[in-house]
C-alpha cells in the first residue's frame, strides 16, 4: 500500500559497530532507500558512530534504528558511550510520555541493540551463550507476536539471520507487565537440548520495538557476501562447510529471508510514517 500524504521526514541510524566492517548497515540504507522510493516519499537520513564517537541524534529526527554490533552487551555497561546512549533513550522517552508532543518518536533496535534495551528494561537476564548462534534459524511467533502489527503477515515459524553470543533469556514478567511490555516471538524449538529458548523479539511500548534477530538482512547481497573467497573461508573454519551450505540455500530461499527483509522493518517504517503524517491542531 502507498502513502497519499507527501511530508519530508527524518532518519537516525544510530551505528554500534564500533568500526568492525559489516553488512547491517548497508541493508539499513538499502531499505530506507526503497521504502521512500516506493512511497514516493521524501525520507532523509543521517548516521551516528555510537561506540567510537559518542554520537547520538537530537530529537529532530522522526524515526530512529539502532543496529547490532559486536562484542559483549555487557562489558560496555559504565562505560562514557553506553552512557550517551541511555541518555539518548531517555530523552525519547521523555518526548513520548508528553502528551503536548502529539507525534511520537519510534525506535527499532537490533540485535546488540536489542540486549542493551532488555538490559535498561531490566525485562530479562541478558547473558552469554555456550556457543555462537550464526546462520538462518526459524523464529516462532508467541500469542502477542501474532497481533503484532510489525510482524503482519509473518508466517510461524518465519526465518531470519541470526548471529549472537548472547541471549535475552527468563524473562521478569512482573517487569513486563509494568512497562506494558510484551514478548513477540522466541527462537527455534530444541527439544533435545536441556536449555531455555531466547526471546527473539520484543515490543517495549507502544513506540519502541526491538529484535534479536536481523531483520534487515538482504538475501541477495548476504548471498554474495558469503560467497567472497575470504568470508566463505571464515564461515567454514568458524562452523563448517554444511553451515556455509546451508545458509547459501536458505538465502536464496524465497519464503525465507526475502519474505522478512521485505516485511518486518518496512512495516515498521509504514507504522511509524503513518503516524507522522500531518495533524491538525
Amino acid at each position: 500500500m502507498s502513502l497519499v500524504e507527501k511530508k519530508q521526514f527524518r532518519i537516525a541510524i544510530l551505528d554500534l559497530y564500533e568500526g568492525v566492517p559489516n553488512q547491517g548497515m548497508r541493508c539499513i540504507r538499502e531499505i530506507i532507500n526503497q521504502f521512500s522510493d516506493f512511497n514516493n516519499l521524501e525520507i532523509s537520513w543521517d548516521e551516528f558512530d555510537v561506540r567510537q564517537k559518542n554520537e547520538v541524534p537530537d530529537l529532530s529526527y522522526d524515526i530512529f534504528i539502532s543496529s547490532g554490533g559486536p562484542g559483549s552487551p555487557l562489558d560496555s555497561e559504565g562505560s562514557e558511550w553506553e552512557k550517551v546512549y541511555f541518555t539518548w533513550l531517555h530523552t525519547i522517552e521523555k518526548w513520548n510520555a508528553n502528551e503536548a508532543n502529539i507525534q511520537k518518536k519510534y525506535v527499532f533496535f537490533i540485535c546488540h541493540s536489542f540486549q542493551l534495551a532488555c538490559r535498561h528494561y531490566n525485562i530479562g537476564n541478558v547473558c552469554q551463550r555456550k556457543s555462537t548462534s550464526f546462520g538462518v534459524f526459524p523464529v516462532h511467533l508467541l500469542k502477542d507476536g501474532k497481533r503484532e502489527i510489525v510482524f503482519e503477515e509473518m508466517k510461524d515459524p518465519f526465518y531470519a539471520v541470526d548471529s549472537r553470543d548472547f541471549q535475552v533469556i527468563e524473562p521478569k514478567h512482573n517487569t513486563l507487565h509494568q512497562l506494558g511490555a510484551t514478548i513477540l516471538a522466541i527462537e527455534k524449538e530444541r527439544p533435545h537440548v536441556q536449555l531455555e529458548r531466547a526471546i527473539m523479539a520484543v515490543r517495549f511500548n507502544e513506540y519502541m520495538i526491538g529484535t534479536q534477530f536481523h531483520p534487515e538482512a538482504d538475501a541477495v547481497g548476504m548471498s554474495m557476501h558469503l560467497q567472497t573467497e575470504d568470508k566463505k573461508k571464515t564461515v567454514i573454519e568458524n562452523y563448517g562447510h554444511d553451515k556455509w551450505s546451508s545458509m547459501i540455500e536458505q538465502l536464496n530461499d524465497p519464503d525465507k529471508i526475502v519474505y522478512t527483509y521485505e516485511h518486518i522493518l518496512p512495516n515498521f517504517l509504514q507504522i511509524a510514517v503513518q503516524s507522522l503524517q500531518p495533524v491538525e491542531i
